[in-house]
């Protein structure tokens, strides 16, 4: 295992299809083809152009310079740089992230590197897609081409973002690309993005066992809203699928036998033997994606299995969360942010430290900045003061936490809801790509610089702090 500092890193994050746009340079993916069903995306936007990041990457560098972060956070799109998913790899595609990562690094930015948010190259999902073995063999085919050609300067590697997402909201529920509603296809994606992650590791730290690896996971608690009496089955069964078939294999304990039995006959030949072993393959961080806490309460139970998100939520589903939800109709619960990186390094001691590699808001931003050329978005702001809070709970507890990253850097293109939310600490007019502060980017920098100052007068008290194994 690689020694990771001690020191907290701060930074922001985005993804590959949702900021890059630059349609002509890459291939066809999953959600482009998504994208041309009419009414799959809420707003009838794509991808073509969205924040125009290949074209504006050094401006955008410079606003996280400005921000004062340690560090970025971005995906690799695919197709852009293996346009098929298999075979030889674009020098073009391959020369803009070279280029962003030699910005990232002039401007004394570590590069922070996911090889996988969502963006499967069209072709592979004509062979099945996550639901065939195949792409995993593209799979770590593709992540180390990526390495090859930018392994001498990225040493963080994330091989999944939100695999969860992946499988379920893609294959199980198809309110995602591929647009797939098959819960068995679902459960095979699961196991494959899984084996995909596990393999590529150990192929990557083969190449170079100095670079430090994990994969990033949307985590959250289930529980039932005031006065609401759901059966604690019914809870477990939703965290079986949404967190503990994650956490459970990685963490080298096999699929949880409540979840086998509930997923039950859809992972029948799926698993080969020694699946299971290369899927536990050692990380040296686990990323945790977080928003919100699920608020639930009873269901009737009449609701068909196949039309549901997935298998077990017949007597449990989300309650409205009343006033104070985001944009996104999600509530704002900062106390679940502490108890989940809690869960997170207590039940899954093998798997940290954790870095928090994803945590923002959407709101209905007003466009007209205020009389300093800033854009208010108050209850942003308070999102992030009391997310930020919470973290510094968590680190006061002595919980091996050791980064955060907001989301987003960019307002962008918000996949199934196009660009009608907004989560960026940055504007962005999608007609002018004009890029404005707002208000919650100046308060981010803000807490970053104050917890830059304390730690450095900590330091200067107690010198000689000794980076620890991961």
């Amino acid at each position: 295992m690689v020694q990771l500092p001690t020191t907290f890193t701060w930074g922001a994050a985005t993804a590959s299809f949702q900021i890059e746009g630059d349609r002509a340079g890459r291939g066809e993916t999953v959600w482009d083809a998504f994208c041309r069903v009419p009414g799959a995306v809420s707003d009838g936007t794509d991808g073509d152009v969205t924040c125009d990041h290949v074209h504006r990457y050094a401006e955008d560098v410079r606003i996280l310079s400005d921000l004062g972060v340690d560090a970025y956070r971005f995906s690799v799109a695919w197709a852009r740089v293996q346009p098929t998913g298999r075979g030889d790899f674009s020098a073009d595609g391959l020369g803009f992230y070279d280029r962003l990562v030699d910005e990232l690094l002039g401007a004394g930015i570590e590069p922070w590197l996911t090889l996988y948010h969502w963006d499967l190259p069209l072709e592979l999902q004509h062979l099945g897609g996550w639901a065939s073995r195949r792409t995993v063999d593209a799979y770590v085919e593709y992540a180390l081409g990526v390495q090859d050609a930018l392994g001498d300067r990225v040493k963080r590697w994330a091989t999944h973002n939100e695999p969860w997402c992946a499988a379920w909201l893609g294959y199980g529920a198809g309110i995602h690309a591929p647009g797939v509603r098959d819960h068995a296809l679902a459960t095979r994606a699961t196991h494959h993005l899984l084996l995909s992650h596990g393999r590529a590791v150990a192929a990557m730290r083969e190449v170079d066992p100095d670079a430090a690896y994990g994969i990033v996971l949307n985590l959250d608690h289930g529980r039932a809203v005031d006065g609401e009496q759901v059966t604690l089955d019914a809870v477990r069964h939703r965290d079986g699928v949404r967190n503990r078939v994650w956490l459970d294999a990685l963490a080298g304990r096999g699929y949880p036998a409540d979840t086998v039995e509930l997923l039950h006959p859809h992972l029948d030949g799926a698993v080969a033997e020694g699946d299971m072993e290369q899927i536990a393959t050692p990380v040296d961080f686990i990323g945790l994606n977080y928003y919100n806490d699920a608020l639930l309460e009873a269901a009737d139970g009449r609701t068909p299995t196949a039309d549901l998100l997935q298998p077990g939520l017949e007597l449990v589903r989300d309650a409205d969360p009343g006033e104070g939800a985001t944009a996104m109709g999600w509530p704002v619960t900062p106390s679940g942010f502490t108890d989940i990186i809690r869960r997170t390094l207590t039940e899954y001691p093998e798997l940290g430290p954790l870095y928090v590699t994803e945590n923002g808001s959407a709101w209905d931003d007003d466009a007209t900045p205020a009389e300093d050329g800033v854009i208010e978005d108050t209850p942003r702001v308070g999102y992030l003061h009391a997310h930020l809070e919470a973290l510094a709970a968590a680190r006061a507890e002595g919980l091996d936490v050791r980064g955060y990253f907001a989301w987003s850097l960019l307002d962008n293109f918000e996949w199934a809801l196009g660009l009608s939310k907004r989560f960026g600490l940055v504007r962005v007019d999608f007609e002018t790509q004009q890029r404005t502060v707002k208000r919650s980017w100046q308060a981010y920098r803000d807490a970053i610089a104050a917890d830059k100052a304390s730690a450095s007068s900590t330091d200067a008290a107690a010198p000689g702090t000794t980076p620890t194994e991961a």
